[in-house]
């Protein structure tokens, strides 16, 4: 639980008509605490009319069927995989169960008293949430679909008619979170939308008067409790997704034309609020890009297949989102790890083996068409043809598109230096998102390099929200990531788990990017004032050269330089040289699992083999050399290489696995995490000079 001085922390960062605004939800949530807001009456014979064309399902390519189907057999056999807890129990499952600590979150309390942020009393939240989004069943419902199959269909509605039982109107914690509820009702338009030709369809939702209930309070909580002031980021999108789809394909209640109304004004407002003129999303949190990009083109597309019209200035944002996707992403297709992940997704109608990032591009390629320094993109994905589909009018954007690819995101501070198979993400941006930040890390002049797909210098990740505080600060750490710490301290400060009070300001001061030949990137923050942190890099070839220096007056304390290697990668350090060696990434068209991780994933395979090696001084608690080896060998397949020359002014340690305090982790995907490489170089500030090498 928060104690008072969070609190206040909380409050600081708010302003006036912030703060009035929630004085007025606080008001309501009173109300309703006694008094159960009333829906209106139900139509006597509602019709469903926002089905599929005609033919549409046929259009899915049998790849992407495959898939798909694989994923709902796991489901249909009860198996499914949350943040890397593996569940069993899918046939039917406890919509109040924390696997993960076995605790069970109180269902019989009112919402706003749900202590969700506690652990200890409700178990991991998170846990908790993500099933009652109910994107399994959008997958359930899609298999029937393509099949005609009717156990799929009745698999759904066994769990929605448990769900609306379990989950009485303001009871609970499904009804805490506006987040929660509005992609709730994105699923389920989806699969009422696919249940299509059931003949069970109708009595599940249009002459379901639970249904009825349901749909009517998450709209008018949706209406009523709409996240504004430092908290309108990625929940306030989609919140209006869910209210602007729901009231689009359910538009039977008197209130629904002005819910759509006051959703797609709300929803144009609020995405280009959180989006950069260059198209990246101002979280600068790539997960979220993604998630927001989802909501926003779901909702859009929904909203034009009903008639209701969608503003140029939507279909522009989200065309810049989905160029901007394009330009960032790697030679796999994969975009940068930056900031807070939580895996969350806005719309799920594909197996889990296919990739998002290739899937979000194949629909922003037919809806908007592709540019000619657009990467390839396989479209073999169901969510493309779906959505597509539905869209009646091609849309219309007014805005410039980039004649070449961009490689310097100015106003989100993101530049990518690339030279054949390497890829380099420097950090030169905003430290986060309106006045809390709350997905930011600490995290100004980082790093990310990938050799041909596979994490080289890694940033580590997230792993996990609430209940573990520890975790938490060092995935957000300074220290965490691929830049140098000064004075024992984070550049900015936390004053909790989503929130900032102090932010470092960052500055770009030379970019160069040439369509061939070396490039070149400089930035400098102010986290350390009076001292100035200084990084350049260049990359040349298979040669990249990182300087880090230390400007300014005053003594800022003792320098550390972290440099965090990927889980693929075995490290063998000797003095100051650091050899580096690791697998090939296999080609996604050859058995590679792109999808894997994804919340209600089926248990995924064997991990890849892992090793590392540290001559000289080892990691904290390790007696043997050979740290950290699993089952598994390079051998067989392409092993590439690469030396690291570091500063010699440094005492450089390994470490790997360390828990007191952490140090040397990686985590693939929120929940996940496992032991990586990584070295410090302790000592006085710069300069200091990295050379990486790559043969």
């Amino acid at each position: 639980m928060m104690g008072p001085g969070w609190y206040l922390r909380r409050l600081s960062r708010m302003g006036p008509a912030e703060v009035v605004g929630r004085a007025r939800h606080a008001v309501v949530q009173r109300q309703w605490r006694s008094s159960l807001p009333t829906p209106p009456d139900w139509p006597s014979h509602p019709r469903f009319t926002a089905t599929l064309p005609a033919g549409v399902l046929g259009k899915v390519s049998g790849e992407a069927g495959s898939r798909l189907l694989a994923t709902a057999d796991e489901l249909m056999a009860g198996r499914a995989e949350y943040f890397g807890v593996v569940r069993s129990d899918f046939e039917a499952p406890d919509w109040f169960l924390d696997p993960k600590t076995g605790r069970r979150a109180p269902s019989a309390v009112y919402a706003f008293d749900v202590p969700y942020r506690s652990e200890d009393t409700v178990g991991d939240i998170k846990q908790i949430w993500e099933p009652s989004r109910h994107q399994h069943l959008t997958v359930l419902a899609a298999a029937y679909a393509l099949t005609g199959t009717p156990a799929y269909a009745t698999r759904v509605a066994e769990h929605l008619r448990s769900w609306w039982a379990a989950n009485p109107p303001l009871q609970g914690p499904h009804w805490v979170s506006g987040i929660e509820l509005g992609i709730r009702l994105l699923s389920w338009v989806w699969t009422r939308r696919l249940l299509d030709g059931w003949p069970g369809v109708a009595e599940l939702f249009e002459e379901n008067p639970d249904f009825q209930l349901q749909l009517w309070h998450h709209q008018n909580w949706l209406a009523t409790l709409r996240s504004h002031g430092s908290s309108a980021n990625n929940h306030v999108i989609a919140e209006d997704a869910g209210l602007l789809a729901a009231a689009c394909a359910f538009g039977w209640f008197p209130e629904s034309a002005g819910w759509r109304s006051a959703a797609m004004h709300s929803l144009d407002v609020q995405l280009a609020r959180n989006t950069f003129a260059s198209g990246l999303n101002a979280e600068l949190a790539s997960e979220y890009h993604g998630l927001v990009l989802e909501l926003g083109l779901a909702a859009a597309v929904e909203a034009d297949a009903a008639g209701t019209p969608v503003p140029e200035s939507t279909w522009d944002v989200l065309l810049r989102m989905t160029d901007a996707l394009a330009s960032i992403v790697d030679n796999r297709l994969r975009p940068p790890r930056q900031g807070d992940a939580d895996d969350g997704f806005g719309l799920i109608v594909d197996g889990t083996a296919t990739d998002r990032w290739a899937s979000l591009l194949a629909s922003g390629e037919v809806l908007f068409g592709r540019l000619d320094w657009w990467p390839p993109v396989p479209g073999d994905d169901v969510r493309t043809a779906l959505l597509a589909s539905l869209a009646s009018r091609t849309p219309r954007v007014s805005g410039t598109r980039p004649g070449r690819r961009p490689a310097h995101l100015r106003d989100a501070g993101m530049t990518i230096l690339r030279s054949g198979p390497l890829w380099v993400r420097c950090d030169g941006g905003p430290h986060g998102f309106l006045s809390i930040a709350a997905h930011a890390h600490a995290d100004a002049l980082s790093l990310e390099v990938r050799h041909d797909g596979v994490d080289i210098l890694a940033d580590p990740g997230t792993f996990c929200y609430h209940g573990e505080p520890q975790w938490r600060s060092y995935f957000r750490s300074t220290l965490g990531h691929n830049t140098l710490e000064l004075g024992g301290r984070d550049q900015s400060v936390s004053g909790g788990p989503f929130l900032w009070t102090r932010h470092a300001v960052t500055r770009v001061l030379d970019v160069h990017t040439p369509d061939a030949g070396p490039s070149r990137w400089s930035a400098a923050h102010d986290g350390y004032a009076p001292a100035l942190h200084r990084r350049t890099v260049e990359l040349d070839g298979d040669v990249l050269r990182i300087v880090d220096e230390v400007l300014g007056q005053g003594n800022p304390g003792g320098a550390r330089l972290a440099f965090h290697f990927g889980p693929a990668v075995t490290v063998m350090l000797d003095g100051t040289t650091a050899r580096l060696r690791w697998v090939a990434e296999p080609d996604p068209a050859v058995g590679a699992t792109p999808g894997e991780g994804r919340p209600g994933a089926p248990v995924a395979g064997a991990q890849r083999a892992l090793e590392v090696v540290g001559r000289g001084r080892p990691a904290a608690g390790t007696d043997d050399p050979l740290v950290g080896r699993v089952s598994g060998s390079l051998g067989g397949t392409a092993v590439r290489t690469a030396v690291m020359e570091l500063p010699a002014g440094l005492s450089w340690t390994v470490h790997r696995g360390d828990t007191e305090p952490p140090l040397g982790w990686y985590s693939a995907g929120f929940g996940r995490k496992e032991p990586s490489t990584t070295l410090v170089g302790s000592g006085a500030p710069g300069p200091f000079t990295t050379l990486l090498r790559f043969s």
